[in-house]
């Protein structure tokens, strides 16, 4: 098969262009509820407090995950300032850390060309690149573990040198300390079961050997235990929350009210790979190639260890009682290593039954377009979704157009698997960057100039038995709950005197003359607009109401 080789100049000009698109989206959209807002805000808090040790959300103690992402956040945001890129970087660029980590391992374990094609698959799967742009703690996990497997199958891998194969192996174990550090216990969980069930199949007991396990258990303990000793001192609480409640009973229990059917992965999974469904299930096959005639019977078997990588968790998960879509992230990377490999040899048909689908899914995008309007919930957010059109016929088409081009270049590899990944990257950034109308409306960010206008430093600002995960970080301050603690309820019960528990405290306190601003729904307005409360509306809308205990509006300057 023929190979499509483009001058080095041009490949640096698309690479840098695809790059700076990248980092425009990040951004380019509002920062949507709940997990946008939410790490937004904390790391917002983090920064006006000074305190780096405790995690807070509306000032409230918050153990539900360690601090890495909110640390970097803080960071972005003391370097550059408050913002929706300087909120996404952290996560922007742990997924090119991710694409770049398959791309290098790719190289060094199956071939130059098949580490090109790993990075392509990662960068321009829907689910890796979409949650890259998105300020979420999935995509640190999934980064940190990408690092934590690659840096394992390089270590590991027969044309690493001795001489280098313990400081890849410390890069291992440092990967998983720091996925330690971004979502919790699950980054040593999962790498470990994946490891033990490796050894149990291949029964290659040598490889125990090789793991550096005490280099590398000291450099775990030295990345993770500073802060777990340092918030327990600080919050003998913490402890019995974050280890019992947020890993044993989130996993056995629905107590997060996320459960789902035992099939729920499986259509997530087929739509976070595309635009690679036609070649998926291929790259699944056991490879007997993985171990050269005449050698070791229990030589590494790197594709093996990517199989079980992907089949484990991908079960983990899905036996889980707690689901989400950005769960499964983490097997993604492996899933691109094994895409990426197999993409070598793939013949003309599966790429051009490949190309197809994707073409085909474009053209149900826009066969589908008349009924866009039809999600819409009122007639308030109409106009939003008939915005949203022409983005999402764009990206239909930007689908249609990569799948034929990569059809009709089915006969040189390397540039339909390009066009292929090219039509998939650009069609999401479409869908991700004309969904900021609706992303605005869902935070709330248009009626932050009237909403701050009303607020000085005196006035009170009360969430009543609703709690906006985007406003606060706009409105650059934290609320009062009164009535509903919901995510925020374990905090609450160290620090009680930060909240009202119940609406006849609220209603004192508002009726008492001093300044206040309440955030409610819809349907709390109308039941204390019964109870003859006194509210002058700032702004409305069907997803909250906003309203002021003074009758006068503040006098403009």
């Amino acid at each position: 098969m023929a190979t499509l080789k483009l001058p080095r100049p041009a490949v640096w000009i698309l690479l840098f262009g695809l790059l700076g698109l990248w980092f425009y989206a990040l951004g380019a959209r509002a920062l949507v509820p709940t997990d946008e807002g939410r790490y937004a805000e904390m790391a917002r808090e983090m920064v006006a407090t000074g305190d780096w040790i405790t995690p807070r959300l509306n000032g409230i103690k918050y153990f539900e995950k360690p601090p890495l992402q909110v640390w970097m956040t803080a960071a972005s945001f003391e370097l550059f300032g408050l913002g929706e890129w300087q909120a996404r970087l952290w996560t922007g660029l742990c997924g090119l850390l991710g694409v770049a980590a398959v791309a290098l391992a790719g190289r060094r374990v199956f071939g130059g060309q098949a580490g090109n094609y790993a990075a392509a698959v990662l960068a321009s799967s829907i689910l890796w690149d979409g949650l890259a742009h998105v300020n979420t703690l999935d995509m640190g996990l999934s980064a940190m573990m990408a690092v934590n497997l690659c840096a394992l199958l390089i270590a590991q891998s027969d044309a690493t040198k001795p001489s280098s194969r313990r400081n890849w192996m410390l890069v291992c174990w440092a990967g998983m300390a720091l996925a330690v550090l971004s979502k919790g216990l699950i980054g040593i969980v999962l790498p470990g079961a994946v490891l033990t069930l490796y050894l149990l199949v291949t029964r290659d007991w040598k490889l125990i050997g090789r793991l550096q396990l005490g280099m590398g258990l000291l450099l775990f303990l030295l990345i993770t235990a500073p802060w777990f000793i340092l918030v327990s001192l600080r919050n003998p609480e913490f402890a019995r929350f974050f280890f019992i409640h947020e890993h044993l009973q989130r996993f056995t229990s629905k107590i997060h009210h996320r459960a789902g059917p035992l099939y729920y992965f499986v259509p997530i999974l087929l739509l976070g790979m595309v635009p690679w469904l036609g070649a998926l299930a291929q790259s699944f096959r056991p490879e007997r190639a993985d171990l050269p005639k005449g050698s070791d019977q229990r030589a590494f078997r790197p594709k093996l260890l990517l199989l079980i990588w992907s089949g484990f968790i991908f079960v983990f998960f899905s036996v889980s009682s707690s689901k989400l879509p950005s769960y499964i992230l983490p097997i993604l990377p492996a899933i691109a290593l094994l895409l990426g490999d197999y993409l070598t040899r793939a013949s003309a048909r599966v790429l051009a039954i490949n190309a197809a689908l994707l073409s085909l899914l474009g053209i149900i995008g826009l066969a589908s377009l008349a009924r866009l309007p039809r999600l819409s919930q009122s007639a308030f957010d109409l106009p939003l979704y008939q915005q949203y059109l022409p983005w999402v016929g764009a990206a239909a088409a930007l689908a249609c157009v990569g799948g034929i081009a990569a059809l009709m270049l089915r006969s040189q590899r390397s540039a339909s698997v390009y066009a292929t990944a090219l039509g998939g990257f650009f069609a999401l950034q479409a869908l991700m960057l004309g969904h900021d109308g609706l992303g605005r409306y869902a935070a709330g960010i248009d009626y932050v100039a009237r909403i701050d206008a009303e607020l000085d430093s005196k006035t009170q600002l009360y969430s009543v038995n609703h709690y906006e995960q985007s406003l606060p970080f706009y409105l650059r301050r934290t609320s009062t709950l009164v009535g509903q603690a919901d995510e925020m309820s374990f905090g609450l019960e160290q620090e009680p005197a930060l909240w009202l528990p119940d609406l006849t405290t609220f209603i004192q306190r508002w009726q008492s003359g001093a300044k206040a601003v309440a955030v409610m729904s819809p349907d709390t307005y109308a039941m204390l607009q019964q109870r003859h409360l006194t509210m002058r509306v700032i702004v409305s809308d069907p997803r909250r109401v906003v309203v002021s205990n003074q009758l006068q509006a503040k006098a403009s300057p």
